[in-house]
């Protein structure tokens, strides 16, 4: 294996990431670093950066082709759903000629034992706390 030395910009290029993931690689020792003349450098293995950036590639182009099949089928769906609506007659409510009934109210002394009237009815909270 041969390692290359090369600067955190270039190292960077040939790794396929950003120069900050270069440097917190190096501060946690996940790269081989040194410091000279006051500038990082970090060591990198050249077969092993071939393979990365392969890899890297092939699972870009992935989900690239994920991506596209999603957005067809979502296309697709919305096509399928345009065309459902188009061909489904619009509901509407029953147009009726008589008025609505109002609500029959009982006759007054028949309601006895059966709680607060309509009008003073709690909620269920102010039952249970007493309120």
């Amino acid at each position: 294996m041969t390692k290359q030395r090369l600067d955190v910009r270039s190292a960077a290029e040939v790794l396929g990431i950003s120069v900050d993931a270069i440097s917190m690689r190096a501060r946690r020792g996940t790269l081989d670093s040194e410091h000279d003349d006051g500038r990082l450098y970090v060591w990198v293995n050249a077969d092993e950066t071939t393979d990365e950036t392969t890899v890297r590639d092939e699972l870009v182009e992935e989900l690239r082709d994920r991506i596209g099949y999603l957005e067809e089928e979502s296309r697709r769906k919305d096509h399928l759903l345009a065309a459902a609506l188009e061909r489904t007659p619009a509901i509407e409510a029953p147009v009726s000629p008589e008025p609505a009934e109002s609500p029959e109210t009982p006759a007054e002394g028949t309601d006895k034992g059966k709680g607060p009237p309509e009008t003073e009815r709690r909620s269920w909270w102010q039952r249970w706390f007493g309120r």
